[in-house]
């Protein structure tokens, strides 16, 4: 079973910027995944931010996220990562990662990032 794990998620200020990263638990990502990161705020519907392909690294941006931020992989450290710039309040919310492999959806346990004003 392939089992993603977020970390890097905390309490931060407004205006900070933050790093999440994703790697599989107890294994690798695969060339041909897709890794995808969503979010769920409190009381809103789990909304995606974005995509990347592990092998080539293409990404694509939900219309609404695309700006605010950037996702990556580093090959070798065998990581993708969500970079946030300038968090807001309404940026809080449990942020997940997702691998598609063979169709199938692996879903984390997300990590809360939680910003003050």
């Amino acid at each position: 079973q392939v089992q993603p794990a977020e970390s890097g998620g905390g309490v931060v200020q407004a205006g900070d910027s933050l790093t999440l990263s994703c790697s599989v638990s107890g294994g690798t990502f695969v060339g041909d995944d897709m890794v995808a990161w969503y979010r769920q705020a409190p009381g809103k519907e789990r909304e995606v931010i974005g995509t990347i392909t592990w092998d080539a690294g293409s990404r694509h941006y939900a219309d609404s996220m695309r700006g605010r931020f950037t996702i990556y992989r580093n090959y070798h450290e065998n990581r993708a990562w969500l970079h946030m710039n300038g968090q807001q309040p309404e940026d809080t919310a449990i942020y997940y990662c997702h691998i598609k492999r063979d169709s199938v959806v692996y879903w984390g346990q997300g990590t809360q990032v939680t910003v003050s004003s």
